[in-house]
């Protein structure tokens, strides 16, 4: 019977962690090895070795309400998309508000986790720390969740650029960013194209006489604000969106995504088209890009080719002379360097985690990862439903199926991940939002039901159906169920507009043609999501309209 169990890391994947133990009657004890909770978004002025590191200036590409945890939404006040000290101080108030500071050990690192002798019958682990004065302490815990992060360890190919032990300036890896003050009127190339590289690129070309930014394969850019001015989050993570993207071919997704972006800026005349498809990598979340390209002050350059002094030479063969810094936006290594290698299942590229969380390998289901995940999605929602799956294992509610049938789930998956998406050693983390927290809300048992609200609370329906897919709809029923839920969901959009109320506005009512139009849009989806269910599970429906039927005597 899992008790105590150890949670590494104070992020916001270990106190969503630390909260769903409590909730299944287990004592957490979590290990961080800073002064102050926060994980990523807690920001240093100086790089702390083996942490996540932000920007000075960094604001989530998530809005507030995609990000906000299940029972707790993130103040109304607050803009829709955050500051990362807005984000601390979110943290820190969910932190309070659910009594979770008192079982955070604070600067105290992880330096080993093993299992005991007697694993084969206990399932147990010793975890080894060192506090702040160096001393080392020992202990036993029924179960671990690793939720240290994957963004740690910065990737730094210095092998693949010829020549950078040339360079005349000052190189670094994005993760000791942390402003651009040391790059005024100087000539800066970012290498990399991803969201902190472009970050970097758009922020250092407000200071610097000309920024580069170089790029292996190009990216899709989409904008944080979209359609009627709407977070891009809440306008199309919808489950009406994802049945659609299950029922159309991914060739035609991939054309209606690709001609909606090109309708805003064309990427190949951006220089920004990339060599994949809109849906085989996570795009590259921008507003601010395009304008920079537009008026010069950044300039997109193909792969760096070698280095020599103070020159840099592209694949292309045009040569940038005079290149006062380079910074390598080149990703990070994944690694848990205090778990022994008997627990890491390698599988393709990636660390094979059933159903990302889980070792498939080991004789007890006592050691989970939380939040070593990627999609098109805040990363704290879906630690949140793995955290709330896991404590469920650990307590026996949930049983988790055989080793050699967690194997062949992992590969499986692997092999869907390498087909789906462009994959390297740097990026095997990629699932469908939606999918994947609907698959396990089903091991949980708290999936909302499309079928069920439609009959049952046809207002809800609607909402669910129509409205951004946040965690509060997984706290509508089963374990765990949330009496704030409803209301959480129906005022979400309340809570996206009030912080733009700045200023009193005259508002239009809705006329009664565009209000029939809705409803013949709300049937059609209703008709859609009939149709998607009963081809996915013929027997649903029958099932659920005898279940319906009154009772009799």
């Amino acid at each position: 019977m899992v008790h105590r169990v150890a949670v590494i890391g104070a992020g916001p994947c270990g106190l969503t962690s630390m909260k769903a133990c409590l909730e299944e009657g287990m004592m957490p004890t979590c290990f961080e090895s800073s002064d102050d909770m926060g994980g990523l978004w807690r920001f240093k002025e100086v790089s702390e070795p083996n942490r996540a590191s932000i920007y000075r200036s960094l604001t989530i590409n998530i809005s507030k309400e995609m990000m906000s945890f299940s029972d707790f939404p993130v103040q109304a006040d607050y803009p829709n998309y955050m500051h990362h000290s807005k984000i601390q101080n979110y943290f820190r108030t969910y932190a309070e508000h659910f009594k979770l500071l008192k079982h955070i050990r604070f600067q105290t690192l992880v330096k080993n986790v093993n299992q005991t002798p007697d694993f084969s019958r206990t399932g147990q682990w010793e975890v080894v720390t060192e506090n702040k004065d160096g001393k080392e302490e020992r202990h036993v815990f029924d179960a671990v969740i690793c939720c240290s992060g994957h963004y740690s360890y910065p990737n730094l190919p210095l092998k693949e650029f010829p020549g950078i032990e040339t360079f005349e300036g000052k190189y670094f890896h994005s993760w000791d960013y942390k402003g651009p003050e040391d790059m005024v009127g100087k000539k800066v190339v970012v290498i990399g194209i991803g969201n902190s590289g472009s970050d970097i690129a758009v922020e250092s070309s407000r200071v610097a006489e000309q920024v580069y930014l170089s790029t292996r394969s190009g990216a899709w850019i989409i904008r944080q604000v979209s359609d009627n001015g709407l977070p891009v989050d809440i306008k199309y993570l919808t489950r009406f969106v994802h049945i659609l993207s299950q029922l159309l071919p991914i060739r035609i997704l991939n054309w209606l995504c690709e001609t909606k972006l090109n309708a805003m800026y064309d990427h190949t005349m951006y220089a920004l088209k990339p060599k994949h498809r809109f849906f085989n990598q996570i795009p590259v979340v921008n507003d601010d890009l395009p304008l920079k390209i537009l008026s010069g002050s950044v300039i997109i350059k193909t792969n760096v080719k070698k280095i020599s002094g103070s020159s840099v030479v592209f694949e292309d063969g045009s040569t940038v002379e005079n290149v006062d810094t380079i910074v390598f936006a080149t990703g990070y290594n994944y690694d848990f360097p205090y778990l022994p290698s008997s627990s890491k299942y390698m599988s393709g590229h990636r660390l094979g985690l059933y159903k990302h969380v889980f070792p498939p390998n080991l004789e007890h289901p006592t050691l989970a990862v939380v939040g070593f995940i990627h999609a098109f999605a805040a990363i704290m929602t879906q630690a949140e439903m793995q955290a709330r799956w896991v404590s469920r294992v650990f307590n026996g509610q949930v049983k988790l199926p055989s080793n050699q049938a967690m194997i062949k789930s992992v590969d499986k998956d692997t092999k869907d991940i390498e087909k789906n998406y462009i994959v390297s050693r740097l990026t095997p983390l990629h699932v469908d939002f939606v999918t994947y927290m609907d698959d396990l809300a089903g091991e949980i048992g708290v999936r909302p039901s499309l079928l069920w609200l439609f009959f049952t609370d046809y207002q809800m329906f609607k909402m669910v159906l129509w409205g951004p897919v946040t965690a509060y709809q997984y706290r509508l029923r089963g374990p765990g169920k949330w009496d704030g839920a409803r209301k959480a969901i129906s005022t979400t959009l309340n809570r996206v507009y009030q912080p733009l109320k700045t200023r009193q506005m005259e508002t239009k009512e809705a006329s009664v043609a565009g209000s029939l139009f809705k409803l013949s849009l709300t049937l059609m989806a209703g008709g859609a999501a009939v149709y998607y269910i009963h081809v996915r599970n013929p027997t649903t429906i029958p099932t659920l309209l005898a279940n319906l039927r009154p009772q009799t005597a």
